[in-house]
């Protein structure tokens, strides 16, 4: 292999409205945009991957690497776009995705309806045969029953097949054997049982994790499998991995095993760039956000390390409320998201009330402006009508946007219902959308007990900078990254992830009747299983092994993490677990509980490679004020700015000849391929030395 194909990695990735590309080649970015095909998604990757690579003056066969991540898993659960898919579970227990917690996420609507289940209850079968809370069997698994429902799976053409069996977290035999006798049975049938795709304590979250694994694993195997050899046929035989949603990358065999963790695998990079960005510039505290072309997505990052989760919802079905989704139990970069993109569809409710998404005109139709059909009005239209994108330059001049299409879609829909103006109608998408993402943001910040006003924004995606002024203004922060390369963000971010997994599992003990034999045990299966995933994506290098254990004071609900020594535990390293645990709970509730017992409920070990530092950069504040005198813009036009409520005369600069180390006041813009920044009149900008805009407010203003 020559140098030269060593240096050329690809990251790609798709989302509901463009497939971007970040081709790396000896040191230098490449990157291309284009309109994400929802007939065969591999058609548009094949693209970006030529045109990224015609841009590097290079053949496709010269990449090394292909790093993928995709929306197309959460897309597919959200629109019920999945196989036919049944679900085996313990007898008593078939209706537990359907009760799910008991929880009410809208506690005074007395009309509320909870989301349907993935699989209808018909699709559900009930099986005799029980372990107990420590895995150990109580009743013995019914054959003759299990063959009966294998009878009613075949004859009903499943595809898919889903097994959650109670306590199969602590022991998976009677979830294996029912895997065995289906495969037996039913050959070329797709089988996911729960003690392998989420082994983790709380029946709900479990079922419906090994569910909608079940669900997307025909549809996401067929996809990859198309996408390997579609990437061949033109020469691109290299290998293929997967961005997964714990932001490491797996190999292609265990993505089509467990599609369900690459449900969050394009956010996830997005957070690994914002990551890598904060690194450079020795930023502490940072909020990333993300916005494309159907989503807005938002995370904390401190000490240079995106905040994660062990479970997370999608298809949130009531105004983006938590409780509202389906819970999904794998290890995740926890972020906010909701449904405002350039694509988010406008609508007046019966209220008057000016709504956006989450319904998205992704690329087929897409915005109105697109002329490919649409006819009602999204985001983008309304940056379009208010002067924030160029109708010749859009995505470097490859879609010529129409103005008119936007303003008629902008009347009919919401102008003509509010008795108002074109532009009023356009101002009113954009501050709502704003002000939805803003209120995500403040919602995530209590929750985290965070003040954002301490923080710095690093933008991202191909709609965030033409919104993270206006965001830095209802938020109060003060400071705002646009990197460059913004508008790939998240395939270039999947450049910079490590390889490295996850294993998971329960096992309620307390520290006072704490079983060392068993932990140890335990952690080493975890520690085989992390190892096996790490030789599938044939990494031979140094790998870092993180163990930490989820605890809780015996008798609370919910259990915090907290780190654990990785070596095999003993009487010493059970008192330093305790001290951690008191640490990390003081830290967050402000005192401990004297005399209470402490328990472990979780494990969760992870091995991931090493990934060299960045190089640190200072940034620059600008030694000098330029002008537009000093520095002409390339264009001028009219844009309205938000806070003043009017339209402003506004200088148009691009990003590659911008003077480095000189402070540009706004109002202006900064345009490049993917996308444009707007620098509103209360902040300025100045082109670091590493390519990146850095825009800082210029003096305190209310919004």
């Amino acid at each position: 292999m020559s140098d030269t194909k060593q240096a050329c990695r690809a990251g790609v990735d798709i989302g509901g409205t463009f497939t971007d590309v970040a081709l790396e080649h000896e040191g230098r970015l490449y990157a291309a945009k284009v309109l994400t095909d929802y007939e065969k998604p591999e058609r548009a990757i094949v693209q970006g991957l030529k045109l990224a690579t015609q841009e590097a003056g290079i053949a496709p066969s010269a990449i090394s690497a292909i790093v993928h991540g995709t929306t197309l898993a959460t897309n597919a659960l959200i629109e019920r776009r999945g196989a036919k898919t049944a679900f085996i579970t313990s007898a008593g227990f078939r209706d537990v995705i359907e009760m799910r917690n008991e929880g009410r996420f809208e506690q005074y609507d007395l009309a509320i309806q909870l989301p349907a289940p993935l699989i209808p209850r018909c699709d559900r079968f009930p099986l005799q045969g029980r372990l107990d809370a420590g895995g150990r069997e109580l009743v013995a698994l019914d054959v003759p029953e299990l063959d009966r429902i294998i009878e009613a799976i075949r004859a009903g053409g499943f595809t898919s097949v889903a097994v959650g069996l109670m306590h199969s977290y602590r022991n998976g035999e009677h979830e294996r054997q029912v895997r065995d006798r289906l495969l037996g049975a039913v050959p070329g049938v797709a089988v996911s049982i729960s003690c392998e795709v989420s082994p983790q304590i709380r029946e709900f979250e479990r079922f419906n994790t090994v569910c909608a694994n079940a669900y997307v694993k025909p549809l996401m195997s067929s996809y990859l499998n198309r996408l390997a050899s579609a990437l061949q046929a033109e020469g691109m035989a290299c290998p293929l991995y997967m961005m997964h949603s714990g932001g490491g990358l797996m190999s292609l065999a265990s993505a089509a095993q467990f599609p369900v963790r690459l449900l969050e695998s394009g956010p996830a990079g997005g957070a690994i760039y914002a990551s890598h960005v904060a690194a450079r510039y020795g930023l502490d505290r940072v909020l990333s956000f993300d916005m494309g072309g159907t989503t807005a997505k938002i995370c904390l990052i401190e000490d240079l390390h995106p905040s994660t989760a062990r479970t997370f919802e999608v298809a949130r079905t009531y105004r983006f409320k938590k409780g509202s989704g389906m819970p999904i139990s794998i290890p995740v970069i926890e972020m906010v998201e909701i449904g405002a993109g350039g694509g988010s569809i406008a609508h007046v409710d019966d209220l008057k009330q000016v709504r956006v998404g989450p319904e998205s005109a992704g690329s087929e139709p897409g915005p109105a402006c697109y002329g490919r059909g649409g006819e009602r009005p999204a985001v983008t239209d309304a940056d379009l009508v208010l002067g924030k994108l160029d109708a010749r330059r859009f995505a470097g001049g490859t879609i010529t946007l129409d103005t008119e299409a936007a303003r008629r879609a902008l009347q009919r829909h919401v102008a003509d219902p509010l008795q108002s103006v074109t532009v009023q109608a356009a101002y009113a998408v954009a501050e709502m959308v704003d002000e939805n993402m803003s209120n995500a943001a403040r919602m995530h910040a209590v929750e985290s007990g965070r003040d954002l006003g301490e923080y710095t924004m690093i933008a991202y995606g191909g709609a965030a900078p033409l919104h993270a002024a206006r965001l830095c203004e209802k938020l109060g922060m003060e400071r705002l990254l646009v990197p460059p390369g913004a508008g790939v963000g998240s395939a270039i971010g999947f450049l910079r992830a490590p390889f490295g997994y996850e294993s998971l599992r329960s096992a309620v003990m307390r520290l006072s009747q704490f079983d060392v034999d068993t932990v140890n045990g335990m952690i080493e299966e975890m520690n085989q299983e992390v190892a096996g995933f790490l030789r599938e994506t044939s990494h031979t290098g140094q790998a870092v092994r993180e163990l930490r254990a989820y605890m809780r004071y015996a008798g609370q609900g919910w259990e915090i993490p907290v780190d654990a020594p990785t070596g095999t535990l003993d009487a010493s390293g059970l008192e330093a677990l305790r001290a951690n645990f008191v640490r990390a709970y003081t830290q967050l509730f402000g005192h401990e509980v004297a005399g209470l017992d402490v328990e472990v409920v979780s494990w969760a070990l992870s091995l991931r490679t090493e990934t060299p530092p960045p190089e640190r950069v200072s940034s620059s504040a600008g030694a000098q004020a330029g002008t537009s005198a000093t520095h002409p813009p390339i264009d001028r036009r009219e844009v309205f700015d938000a806070r003043l409520g009017e339209f402003l005369d506004c200088a148009i600069y691009e990003r590659a000849s911008l003077p480095r180390d000189v402070r540009l006041d706004g109002p202006l813009i900064v345009t490049e391929r993917e996308t444009s920044t707007y620098v509103s009149p209360s902040y300025g900008v100045v082109l670091q030395q590493d390519g990146c805009l850095l825009i800082q407010r210029q003096q305190k203003e209310g919004v």
